[in-house]
């Protein structure tokens, strides 16, 4: 058997129209936002009965999918948001860009920090950490030549 693609990466925040806002200034489209619950939910994720709001981005090529979740309940149970890069287990996206430099300019004004700086690997891309909304670790790469 094999994998036939990867749907989605699902990133859980604190603010759904703050994250759909953050990820459109990004360039992700949003395809779909529904509300998930009842026991058929919880039977999937493990967690009995659940109430999630959930949104489902699309990047503009149509290839990749990231799920943004709001859980309503059951509560949150841990925070990895300002875990640094090397943490085991914890989550990264990264994003090819057109222009790394007017990424960084627009997604500030939605409070992305750098966490480091803008790199340049080889001739091949510049890249760079930021921290997104609600401290998110992402990754944004510019294919140079």
């Amino acid at each position: 058997m094999t994998i036939r693609r990867m749907d989605n990466v699902g990133i859980v925040v604190e603010d759904l129209p703050a994250a759909i806002s953050f990820f459109r200034e990004l360039g992700l489209e949003l395809e779909a936002q529904a509300m998930v619950e009842g026991e058929w939910a919880g039977r999937v994720t493990g967690l009995g009965d659940q109430r999630v709001e959930v949104a489902m981005m699309r990047t503009p090529d149509g290839h990749s999918r990231l799920e943004l979740s709001r859980f309503l309940t059951p509560p949150v149970v841990a925070d990895h948001r300002d875990s640094p890069v090397n943490a085991l287990g914890y989550l990264r996206v990264m994003f090819t860009v057109d222009d790394i430099d007017e990424s960084l300019d627009r997604l500030r004004k939605h409070g992305a920090q750098l966490v480091g700086e803008v790199v340049q690997y080889e001739d091949v891309y510049r890249l760079c950490y930021i921290r997104g909304l609600d401290g998110l670790l992402i990754g944004l790469a510019e294919q140079l030549g």
